[in-house]
């Protein structure tokens, strides 16, 4: 894997101190200290989680493509269902970063499906229960943003958002530092990206996906002990 290094920078005149993390060649993301949020800063391809395992083959629309599971032609017909964690292992599991790495390369759909299995274990904990389910609705905005469909972009955002305010207000700081945001950004961050969203590029064949979202989920690496703690209580 990739180095990244990261240095602090005051933003302008409202003093909000950045942390820009680079690889050597460009910057790619910053973590602005302010927000609790990272945002995009340059033109480095998208960080992955778990790199041995390749993106499908196209990010699926309905009514576009062949429905990745239904479909014998679809990305993921007749593949290995995902490996079943515990709720106290799922935020630093590898199915939970791999639906991480479908989201902020723009596979919305894939993430939702990726995420789902996580939020039928969590029958145990409120907190991963709330989070989870805001993961998916905000994965199924991205869906409807790329379709076009604004207004059901904007339903599945606002329900997103509240249930992250909802997780927010429990002591936890598990799902921070999965994220690298904390909850409350994350409402933020979900309602902005359908009252501003972005203008896509029409897709070319062939091609990733274009992300719909100016923000990135990325776990944050001084946080690594706690999630590891939690994952040692089960």
């Amino acid at each position: 894997m990739e180095e990244w290094h990261h240095e602090r920078i005051l933003s302008g005149q409202r003093k909000i101190f950045l942390y820009r993390w680079h690889s050597g060649a460009s910057d790619y993301f910053i973590w602005n200290c302010h927000q609790h949020a990272f945002v995009i800063a340059g033109p480095m391809p998208r960080p992955r989680l778990v790199p041995e395992k390749n993106f499908p083959g196209y990010a699926y629309l309905p009514g576009k493509y062949p429905h990745p599971v239904r479909d014998p032609l679809g990305h993921s017909y007749q593949s290995d269902p995902l490996t079943v964690v515990t709720v106290e292992e799922s935020l630093s599991s590898h199915v939970f970063r791999w639906g991480i790495d479908l989201f902020n390369h723009g596979y919305y759909w894939e993430a939702h499906e990726a995420w789902e299995p996580l939020w039928h274990a969590a029958k145990r904990s409120a907190q991963h229960r709330l989070f989870f389910k805001g993961l998916i609705l905000l994965a199924a905005a991205g869906v409807k943003i790329r379709e076009g469909k604004r207004v059901a972009a904007a339903r599945h955002a606002t329900r997103a958002a509240a249930l992250f305010r909802q997780v927010g207000l429990l002591p936890s700081r598990l799902v921070e530092a999965a994220i690298g945001m904390t909850p409350a950004a994350l409402a933020v961050e979900a309602e902005a990206a359908t009252t501003f969203p972005t203008v896509l590029r029409d897709p070319t064949p062939g091609r990733r996906p274009e992300p719909v979202f100016d923000f990135i989920l990325a776990p944050n690496p001084r946080a690594a002990d706690l999630l590891g703690c939690a994952a040692g209580l089960s």
